[in-house]
């Protein structure tokens, strides 16, 4: 889905610039014109919508980190009691973002046409999704906008104390593998060939193992640019499957099934999910708009279009656990402490206990997973820059023998 930029006039003959998303220019004019806009200038921006999905991790192009800052800033300035034209007015003077500066302008000029921040808000997608649009809105509707903002808030900084947990599991193992494919690497295109010179004569006959990982450092190195082409093509084609709605899908329902990650990955998602819900149904929004918003804040594309189905079936007065029950993607406990929290009407509390009893499990066990990969990736980079090492020096020791 394209961006496109325009310049209309409202009706009162006020004119309006702006942001929207849409399929196709004829499209995105038939939905400006169906609001009753006169449009103006009419132009496709050259940004994608990557982004624009608003998952969790960031929005638009404002990372998550200064998305949060807005929004603590945004918070202290509604408790105030400041003029809204005020408080965007200073909200744009703090950006530092020129993209996110422009669209916070955008809005404060639809502010002072007549507009809900809600509904300003939702004209400009790539920053602002509709989780956080539904929970503007649900504040305005209540008259409790502060309170939900502050749930809002403390529900972004989870979500990023999550993501850094997650981050932190998988970069030291990252770590360790690139420094050791870089070792080994240097042994192999260095040093080998560097120790092969000073045999010398004795070269023509060295031990079987020696002489069999010197032809696969020849091999590689004679076929060096075909091999880089190749995984480059690889590593291009996965990720262009990836990007593609059906390689997702495939994709996401993989990582579901992996030994040891597929577990963890549930969690995540469930955490997710749960987390999320609880905090739009704690702001008023009805069950179906709060689940069909959530679903915009999992990451895994085969959990997200099992809760589609889920919508639907709560629509027809299915219980939100049955209707998770059926796509299969949550764990047993989790729909049973929601069956729970449905019969004793705390659904929304339950929905945070559920958030931090797999936040806390998610934890233990991405501890446990770092404490066994750690050592398992030393003893493996061990074994195998050792045992280089040795097949190296094996010339040595049968020379050392012959002498001897």
């Amino acid at each position: 889905m394209a961006v496109f930029s325009y310049r209309v006039a409202r009706p009162d003959g006020s004119t309006l610039n702006g942001q929207v998303e849409g399929d196709d220019e004829s499209r995105v004019r038939a939905k400006l014109e169906s609001q009753g806009l006169l449009v103006f200038k009419l132009h496709r921006r050259g940004m994608g919508s990557a982004a624009a999905s608003g998952k969790s991790w960031s929005w638009g192009t404002l990372p998550l980190g200064e998305f949060l800052i807005f929004n603590q800033e945004l918070l202290a300035l509604v408790k105030s009691g400041l003029p809204v034209l005020r408080v965007w007015e200073l909200l744009i003077e703090r950006s530092a973002h020129a993209g996110f500066q422009q669209v916070l302008r955008n809005v404060r000029e639809d502010i002072r046409g007549g507009s809900s921040a809600s509904d300003a808000l939702a004209r400009h997608p790539l920053y602002f999704p509709d989780l956080y649009v539904a929970t503007v809105k649900a504040g305005e509707q209540s008259g409790n906008l502060p309170d939900v903002l502050q749930r809002y808030v403390a529900y972004l900084k989870l979500m990023m104390g999550l993501r850094q947990k997650v981050m932190k599991a998988l970069s030291y193992p990252a770590f360790l593998i690139l420094i050791g494919v870089g070792v080994i690497g240097f042994l192999l295109t260095y040093v080998m060939p560097t120790f092969v010179s000073v045999y010398g004569e004795s070269a023509k006959a060295l031990p079987w193992a020696t002489q069999a990982l010197l032809d696969v450092v020849n091999h590689a190195e004679s076929r060096l640019v075909p091999l880089g082409l190749l995984l480059t093509g690889l590593v291009v084609g996965v990720r262009a499957y990836y990007v593609s709605p059906t390689g997702r899908l495939v994709i996401d329902r993989l990582l579901l099934k992996l030994p040891l990650f597929g577990p963890i990955a549930v969690k995540h998602n469930t955490v997710q999910l749960t987390r999320t819900l609880g905090t739009i149904l704690a702001g008023g929004i009805p069950l179906v708009d709060a689940l069909q918003n959530a679903r915009g804040a999992v990451s895994n594309r085969w959990v997200s279009q099992g809760l589609a189905g889920a919508v639907n079936e709560i629509r027809k007065g299915v219980t939100l656990a049955s209707a998770l029950d059926r796509p299969r993607v949550l764990p047993k406990l989790a729909i049973e402490m929601l069956s729970v929290g449905e019969e004793t009407g705390s659904l929304d509390a339950m929905l945070r206990d559920v958030a931090e009893f797999y936040e806390a499990d998610l934890d233990t066990r991405l501890t446990q997973l770092t404490t066994w990969i750690e050592p398992a990736l030393l003893l493996v980079m061990g074994v195998l820059v050792g045992g280089i090492v040795i097949v190296m020096y094996l010339p040595v020791f049968q020379m050392a023998g012959s002498v001897g």
